[in-house]
């Protein structure tokens, strides 16, 4: 029969146990959450799941994203992206058919090519985004009508050649499936694996009800903060088991491909979360966006 003494000892020893699988569960989720970041602070993408999207931390990666994502998933392995401004911006007002773009307040590069036009169109409902790059064209229908916002900034910085030129920097594998792009200051040689840059603006996430991210999503990364999507996003080749916080943005009708190939080739620069720079590098060098006839 126990003593009083060894009854206590078997509560704290219980106490302690449930104290640990809460710190686990709390770090798991963390890490999902991050893993598509790239804001500065955050260590995802867009961000990563595993270590820190954020950037899918990145952000700007998504941000992510992709920080990161990030999502360290996005955004952690995740793409990520920079914090926005404690306000931060709107949601899409369809009375008004307008976007709130705000300044970043965030951390990291800019390249500074000025703010979209608030005012957008829902219509036509998809555009196709074709990414011209050194391996391929990788080709993205956008959902214009769920993520208007989204896509009038995607389609003014490819009018401004934000794009032209960069590298994607971040590729992760096994849990966290995508390779995170956007962001014209980061480094794909094995340094630098979150890139912290952006546009100098940041909006807030659009179609998250019931979003997922299978193999074929386009998403952006941002920071874990609400409103700091940027210019970082996130192409999946598998399937991520992230939460809904990061804007799904289109999905990509050719091009997986290509994305398989880079995957295949694996990473350099371990983050410690099985996100890298990809061995086999990916350069973009034009955007253009057309709407669909």
């Amino acid at each position: 029969m126990a003593t009083g003494k060894d009854r206590q000892r078997q509560l704290a020893r219980e106490h302690y146990e449930r104290q640990m699988q809460r710190r686990v569960e709390r770090e798991q989720k963390a890490k999902r959450t991050a893993i598509i970041g790239s804001s500065v602070g955050v260590v995802i993408v867009i961000g990563g799941i595993v270590a820190a999207v954020a950037l899918l931390g990145g952000n700007d990666a998504g941000t992510d994203a992709a920080s990161s994502p990030t999502a360290s998933a996005a955004d952690t392995a995740a793409p990520s992206a920079s914090a926005s401004a404690p306000a931060g911006p709107k949601p899409y007002d369809a009375a008004t058919g307008t976007c709130d773009y705000v300044k970043d307040a965030g951390g990291g590069q800019v390249k500074d090519v000025g703010m979209p036009p608030a005012k957008v169109k829902t219509t036509p409902a998809t555009k196709t985004m074709t990414f011209k790059t050194n391996l391929g064209d990788i080709v993205v229908e956008l959902n214009n009508a769920k993520a208007p916002c989204t896509t009038n900034s995607l389609e003014f910085l490819a009018k401004k050649k934000y794009y032209d030129g960069s590298k994607c920097h971040r590729l992760g594998s096994g849990q966290f499936p995508m390779l995170q792009c956007g962001d014209p200051s980061a480094k794909a040689d094995g340094k630098s694996q979150d890139g912290t840059g952006g546009p100098g603006y940041v909006m807030a996430e659009e179609n998250l009800q019931g979003a997922q991210y299978k193999r074929g999503v386009m998403a952006m990364a941002k920071t874990q903060a609400p409103g700091s999507t940027g210019s970082q996003f996130f192409l999946v080749f598998g399937d991520i088991g992230l939460t809904p916080d990061y804007t799904p943005v289109g999905t990509i009708t050719k091009g997986l491909d290509i994305l398989d190939k880079v995957n295949k080739a694996g990473v350099i620069g371990d983050a410690g979360d099985g996100t890298g720079a990809p061995k086999q590098s990916v350069e973009i060098k034009d955007v253009t966006i057309a709407s669909k006839s």
